[in-house]
């Protein structure tokens, strides 16, 4: 998942996306506990896909805060 992918989409596209990935890497620890998990990279990607989510919607806020600022 790339991060332009990500600014594309709107506020609540983000959350069911991070959602559904934080669901995805549950699972992916689950088989590693197990010793199910046949691609160990897999959290990896999963864990980096979460942080570029979280990057996205922190810019979000960030920028309607200064909207916010700018207004006073």
């Amino acid at each position: 998942m790339k991060a332009n992918e990500l600014r594309d989409k709107d506020e609540t596209a983000l959350k069911k996306e991070l959602t559904e990935l934080r669901r995805e890497g549950f699972k992916l620890r689950m088989q590693q506990g197990t010793g199910q998990l046949s691609r160990p990279s897999e959290i990896k990607r999963v864990r980096r896909d979460v942080a570029r989510v979280l990057t996205a919607l922190g810019e979000r806020a960030q920028a309607a805060q200064a909207k916010q600022a700018s207004k006073k």
